[in-house]
C-alpha cells in the first residue's frame, strides 16, 4: 500500500499530528499553563477532540493513549476528567506516567494515536 503522509498543523519544530496509512498520531497534547490538572486534562482531551476531528475521525477510534503527569499524584485528579472523556464501550490501550514536562506550568501531556475513517 503507497499512500501519502498527510501532515496536519506543520510547524518548524513539529506537525499537530501525523496520518499515513489508515492511523494518525497526535503530539503531545498540553493544556493551560498553570491551570489545575483537572483543567490542563481537560484542555488535552478537547484538543484531542479537534484534532481527531479535523482529521476526519473521533475518539471512538483511538488506538493507545500515552499520559504523562508531572506529579503522579495527580493520577485520580487526571482520571476523574478522563472518566467522564472517554466513550464508554470505546475505552483505548494507555498508559500513565510521571515525567518532567517543558516547563512547570505544564503538569499534563496527552499523546494519542488513533485509527482514521
Amino acid at each position: 500500500m503507497n499512500e501519502d503522509i498527510k501532515r496536519i498543523g506543520p510547524g518548524a519544530r513539529m506537525s499537530e499530528a501525523v496520518c499515513f496509512n489508515g492511523i494518525i498520531w497526535l503530539a503531545g497534547q498540553i493544556g493551560t499553563p498553570g491551570a489545575s490538572v483537572a483543567q490542563q486534562t481537560a484542555d488535552c482531551l478537547a484538543e484531542v477532540d479537534r484534532v481527531l476531528a479535523e482529521a476526519g475521525t473521533d475518539k471512538t477510534r483511538i488506538l493507545m493513549v500515552q499520559i504523562w503527569l508531572a506529579d503522579i499524584a495527580s493520577f485520580d485528579e487526571m482520571n476523574t476528567v478522563w472518566d467522564q472523556w472517554v466513550p464508554a464501550g470505546h475505552t483505548p490501550g494507555r498508559a500513565t506516567g510521571e515525567a518532567k514536562l517543558a516547563t512547570p506550568d505544564y503538569l499534563v501531556e496527552i499523546i494519542v494515536t488513533a485509527a482514521l475513517r
